[in-house]
């Protein structure tokens, strides 16, 4: 079993990642709005760069009203740019439904994905899991898709009420994964813009209390830690596939870390 996450629209490496072989997990984020590191992505394509570097730069200060604001004012003209977007998005899934082809697997979604969209997108042979649980090697794998709900209410974000009753429902399993990483200081903050992403409190609490053997997650790309362990659970990032091409190679509980970039 191959685990990745945040894809963020790339193509080739998942070509590479499927000529491995086995059965691929995908944590969510198969597409890119905007890589914060370049610029680029689906605003970047509709809206020009500079317009997607300045959002992205209020976003990764938190100033979600000074990003609201540029929003509107760029949407006074009547255009309608949540579809332009939309059709740009829809032509990235429609890249990773592409380089998918010929694998097998299991997906949910992340904080940027239209998880409507992504269904769509997806290879008959993919699978989405969100809410889930599901069987291999005698192992109970959980499955919980989306982002920590923000100010800005994306598609992909899940309130931590609804996250806390998808877990409830899930029961024990041995290996837990969500496309966020527990609230645990370490694990959600970003070393490269020196800020605490929204860890969840719903997947902290989980793993507190059902204490499954692994969790498996994504969402923060430059984590100050990218393994730690709560309780006796130990957790991994699988991320960030767009920049490294990382992936977690499962055999039973045992986690080895590669990369289709090297």
């Amino acid at each position: 079993m191959l685990v990745i996450s945040d894809i963020h629209d790339a193509p080739d490496a998942l070509r590479r990642l499927v000529g491995l072989g086995g059965e691929i997990v995908i944590l969510g984020d198969l597409v890119n709005l905007t890589d914060y590191r370049t610029g680029q992505g689906a605003v970047a394509s509709v809206m020009g760069i500079d317009f997607a570097t300045r959002t992205s730069a209020a976003r990764g200060r938190g100033d979600y009203p000074g990003m609201r604001a540029m929003w509107q004012e760029e949407a006074v003209s009547g255009d309608d740019l949540r579809g332009r977007i939309g059709d740009e998005l829809a032509s990235q899934y429609q890249r990773a439904a592409d380089a998918l082809s010929g694998g097998h697997g299991l997906v949910i979604h992340g904080n940027v994905d239209r998880p409507d969209a992504l269904r769509a997108a997806l290879p008959a042979s993919f699978e989405y899991v969100h809410g889930h649980v599901v069987e291999r090697d005698g192992l109970k794998f959980g499955f919980v898709g989306g982002g920590v709900q923000t100010p800005l209410g994306a598609d992909g974000e899940v309130p931590d009420e609804e996250m806390r009753e998808i877990l409830d429902g899930l029961g024990a399993v041995d290996v837990l994964c969500t496309h966020v990483p527990p609230a645990v200081p370490p694990l959600r903050t970003d070393v490269i813009t020196g800020r605490q992403e929204r860890g969840s409190e719903p997947v902290k609490e989980y793993l507190e209390q059902a204490q499954p053997r692994l969790h498996l997650f994504g969402d923060v790309h430059q984590p100050k830690a990218s393994t730690w362990r709560v309780g006796r659970t130990r957790c991994y990032n699988a991320g960030y596939f767009r920049a490294t091409g990382r992936f977690l190679r499962l055999e039973g509980t045992v986690v080895d870390i590669g990369s289709v970039n090297s």
